[in-house]
């Protein structure tokens, strides 16, 4: 009897496994470009569309977190932010211009993510900008700093710490343009940030539309862009 109800424990335990590493939960990364200077001279330097990394917990960039300026004025007084894209710089911006994925995670790294935003909100104040990790990445190497965090390192570490899907990279070696080269990433809209949710409204796109359903409506916005162009 002793045995059978220990396999049994055994076989819960396997069971409720399997159930954390099911992909069922979803979070949203956001790159963007905004006019700021800052933002101008990154693109300047990468080559690339965006420079700003964030981190969604819903599909309307509600609960949205990254490491950023604090006061709208001030680009040098940065650090853990949670972010509103009606408001600040993205309000001011209304040519900010975004891409918005989503990435399916198990509900056990949801959690943790959870547990670590609200750590980081407990303590926002002790985070600071890592301003040497910038310095650093451009010359290829990693500066990793207790509390200091750029806006794409932020992002990595949290999904590196949680145990969801990540690349091959140090955290502190980690761009805007790594997450817009992942394959792991859902698309769901390119365009101008001020339009996003209209776009989602339009579309009728929810945390539940599937990959296929963001897919066709990637290629009717598309369609409507290269129309404007033509």
């Amino acid at each position: 009897m002793g045995n059978k109800t220990y396999a049994n424990k055994k076989n819960i335990k396997r069971t409720n496994r399997k159930k954390n590493n099911v992909k069922d939960k979803s979070i949203y990364i956001v790159i963007s470009k905004t006019s700021t200077l800052p933002s101008n001279v990154i693109k300047m330097w990468t080559k690339e569309p965006y420079a700003h990394t964030s981190l969604s917990f819903d599909i309307e960039l509600n609960d949205m977190y990254s490491f950023a300026r604090r006061k709208l004025h001030n680009p040098f007084y940065c650090g853990f932010i949670k972010e509103d894209i009606t408001t600040g710089v993205f309000g001011r911006d209304v040519d900010t211009t975004c891409r918005v994925a989503r990435l399916k995670v198990s509900s056990n790294s949801y959690k943790k993510m959870r547990k670590m935003i609200n750590e980081f909100k407990k303590h926002d104040m002790d985070y600071k900008y890592n301003y040497l990790g910038i310095v650093g990445i451009m010359f290829n190497k990693a500066v990793e700093r207790e509390y200091n965090y750029f806006c794409s390192q932020f992002v990595y570490h949290v999904l590196e710490k949680s145990g969801a899907d990540t690349f091959d990279k140090k955290a502190g070696l980690v761009r805007p343009e790594d997450f817009r080269q992942w394959d792991k990433l859902e698309l769901i809209y390119e365009g101008k940030l001020k339009d996003y949710r209209q776009y989602l409204k339009d579309n009728n796109i929810t945390e539940e539309s599937n990959k296929e359903y963001f897919s066709e409506c990637m290629i009717k916005n598309l369609a409507q862009k290269a129309a404007m162009v033509l």
